[in-house]
């Protein structure tokens, strides 16, 4: 009877000791030892660490391209605007005293307004893309509804087939094309004159279309694979609600593909009015051949010849900026009126 107490006295210890075991044991599991707290909050990031890492890491993607942007675009636009409107004077014969170069206000840009041929060159153009651009839009998407209606055959051999021509580099397409225009050379105009026919496609009133020929000839399977595109975005079930109610396939392309291709179709026609003004390799390569084409038939090549025949580099950068701006009009004009048309 007397051990009673003293057992019991000693069980409280005994659980005493047990509890505080089991809350080091819990401690050190879970790292609340001196100095454990804090190594283990150091060593996990901190949610505003990953938030900048995370805000930092598309710039570090995009750092590379951003680079060559500003060096292979950005700067040079920059660089001719700047040259646009400055003026180099040298002095002495071939310029051996010195040159100097100050601000020319908007002179460069007057000489280049005053120049005819200059001027003859951009209407030229513009005749060119008035024809050249809707027979081009028309042709791609003829094509590219024909490859893709129901009873196509072989469509993605015919697509290949008149994508190819793409892949023709600008020079030698026209190298090419000018074998079947050049007399002596062409298949067509021996054909032609055995039968009393005279022709010449590299005359002063056909060469603007012979030119016509070889843009064709090259972007239409490039403006067709983007119409085809927007075709295949086309949902099934329309095509098969259109035939249930008895449709045509030319009911179908007029009352559902076309009016579900008009962004290809406005992308396109856009991409073709910058080009247009942008004609420069086939008049350059066809010069040697037609004498029609002088070295400022088309704005850009009356743009090089001014830099690099002429030595004028800073009415040159007018007349690039001058290209530019009427291609940004032209462009937005058309954007304005398709728009307001959907609308």
């Amino acid at each position: 009877m007397s051990s009673t107490p003293a057992a019991a006295s000693q069980a409280p210890a005994q659980d005493g000791q047990a509890h505080d075991g089991q809350a080091h044991d819990g401690d050190a599991a879970t790292g609340n030892r001196p100095g454990g707290h804090g190594a283990a909050t150091a060593a996990r990031p901190t949610r505003g660490g990953r938030s900048r890492a995370a805000a930092r890491a598309p710039w570090i993607l995009l750092a590379p391209f951003l680079a060559l942007f500003t060096l292979t675009f950005v700067l040079p636009i920059l660089v001719a605007l700047v040259s646009s409107f400055t003026k180099v004077t040298r002095s002495g014969l071939f310029g051996e005293k010195g040159v100097t170069s100050g601000f020319a206000g908007f002179d460069n840009y007057a000489q280049a307004l005053g120049d005819a041929n200059f001027i003859a060159s951009i209407g030229r153009v513009l005749l060119f893309g008035v024809v050249q651009v809707p027979v081009m839009i028309v042709l791609c998407t003829v094509l590219a509804l024909l490859l893709e209606s129901a009873s196509a055959r072989w469509p993605g051999f015919f697509r290949a087939a008149y994508f190819m021509p793409y892949g023709v580099p600008g020079v030698i397409a026209t190298i090419l094309w000018s074998f079947l225009y050049v007399p002596g050379l062409s298949p067509f105009i021996d054909i032609a004159g055995s039968m009393g026919i005279t022709l010449d496609f590299l005359g002063p009133d056909h060469v603007l279309w012979s030119i016509a020929n070889i843009v064709t000839w090259s972007y239409t399977g490039y403006n067709m694979l983007i119409i085809v595109a927007q075709l295949k975005a086309i949902p099934a079930e329309l095509y098969e609600a259109a035939r249930v109610d008895g449709a045509s396939p030319w009911r179908i392309a007029r009352s559902i593909q076309l009016p579900l291709i008009t962004p290809a179709l406005v992308l396109t026609t856009v991409f073709s009015i910058i080009g247009t003004l942008q004609l420069f390799a086939e008049a350059q390569v066809l010069k040697t051949s037609a004498p029609a084409i002088d070295s400022q038939y088309t704005p850009n090549l009356s743009a090089y010849s001014t830099a690099f025949a002429y030595n004028d580099y800073n009415v040159a950068a007018a007349q690039a900026v001058l290209i530019a701006l009427a291609a940004f009009i032209l462009s937005f004009v058309f954007l304005r009126l398709t728009n307001r048309k959907s609308s």
